[in-house]
Order: structure tokens, then C-alpha cells, then sequence
């Protein structure tokens, strides 16, 4: 129980941020742009989408400061792509970054329904519970809108070019605002990973 608890998180974190860019990489080459294809990241082989700190460091650290009993977060690689390719040259960005998100709100949606309407053996019940809720925080986190995350391109993909100002703002201070919110903030994305997961499993969350 403890292997599941406190490791098991970590690797479902891990694999959840790979299939993650493997989408938006996936996205970006149906709409015309291989530059991901051509570095090698459409694959789910992990040592491609290492990051050291957002995958490794920073998880770590969460996970020893937490002690397993809070939410931990990290980052993978992210896909190199160039919007000059893509052949929706106004939405294209919007898209590939939002099926992201989408790809780990589905993980999570299928494993929680899979918790409500599926015989499970008692011993998947903390795994899959575990799988669903962390692909609904980590869907929730990506969609802030605050730079690097998806949030913030599909932000900048709607707002009209009199905002570049803050635009720029936002690229300016992002990385110090997601520190921010990742100490005063992540309850709130809790919360609402904890209700989605509820709504679609019928159970409380397990982490």
C-alpha cells in the first residue's frame, strides 16, 4: 500500500505529462507542422520528454514535502512546434493547445467511469482513483492561463492584438506567477479535481 501511495503517483504523473505532449505533438503534425516528428518526440519512450527539474527535481521535492498526502506536479519536455506550418494559421495554436488538456480530462473521465460502472477487484480501486484525479489536476493545471502552460496560448490565440501589452506581461512574469500559484492556489485546482472525480466515479477522492 505504500509503494502505491507514495510512488505510484509519481508514475502515473510521469506518463500522464508524456501522453500529454505526444497529443499536442500528435495535434500539431495533422495540422501540417512535423517539426515534432522530425525531433523524434511522437513517441511515449519517457527518456525523450525528460525535463530534469519539471519531471524529476520537482516532483521529488513535492512528494518528500508532502509526505504523499498532497498533490504533486511536474512538467515534461515540451514538443517543439512551429506555427508557421500549420495550415489553420488563426486556430491552429488554440487547437494543439488545448488537446493536451483534453487528452488527460479523457484518462481521467474513462478511469473514473470505469471506478462507477466497472466490477473492479478492490486492489484497482486506490490505482485508478489515483490515474483519474491526478489527469484532472494536472488537465486543470495546464489550462491557467499563465506562460508556459496551454492555458496561456489558448489565452493569447483569443485575445485581439490591442493586448500585447499583456501579452507581454504575462511572458514576462509567468514562471514567477505559477510559482505563486503553486504555493497559494493548487488547493483550489484540488478541489475541483476532487468534485470532477466524485462526479464521475461516485467516490471521495482516495489522495
Amino acid at each position: 500500500m505504500s509503494f502505491i501511495i507514495l510512488v505510484f503517483p509519481l508514475l502515473v504523473l510521469f506518463f500522464s505529462i508524456v501522453i500529454h505532449e505526444v497529443a499536442h505533438g500528435s495535434a500539431a503534425l495533422m495540422l501540417g507542422d512535423p517539426t515534432a516528428k522530425e525531433q523524434g518526440r511522437l513517441t511515449l519512450n519517457p527518456i525523450k520528454h525528460i525535463d530534469p527539474f519539471g519531471t524529476i527535481i520537482l516532483p521529488l521535492l513535492l512528494l518528500l514535502i508532502t509526505a504523499g498526502q498532497g498533490p504533486i506536479f511536474g512538467w515534461a519536455k515540451p514538443v517543439p512546434v512551429n506555427p508557421y506550418n500549420f495550415k489553420d494559421k488563426r486556430w491552429g495554436s488554440l487547437k494543439v493547445a488545448a488537446v493536451g488538456p483534453a487528452v488527460n480530462f479523457l484518462i481521467a473521465v474513462i478511469f473514473g467511469l470505469a471506478i462507477r460502472f466497472v466490477s473492479l477487484p478492490a486492489s484497482l480501486l486506490i490505482p485508478f482513483g489515483i490515474i483519474s484525479i491526478y489527469n484532472f489536476l494536472w488537465g486543470l493545471f495546464n489550462l491557467l492561463p499563465i506562460p508556459p502552460l496551454d492555458g496561456s496560448h489558448i489565452l493569447f490565440s483569443l485575445l485581439p492584438y490591442t493586448c500585447n501589452k499583456f501579452k507581454r506581461f504575462l511572458n514576462q512574469y509567468g514562471l514567477l506567477l505559477l510559482v505563486l500559484f503553486l504555493f497559494f492556489g493548487i488547493s483550489f485546482l484540488f478541489d475541483i479535481a476532487a468534485f470532477l472525480f466524485t462526479l464521475t466515479s461516485g467516490l471521495s477522492p482516495m489522495i
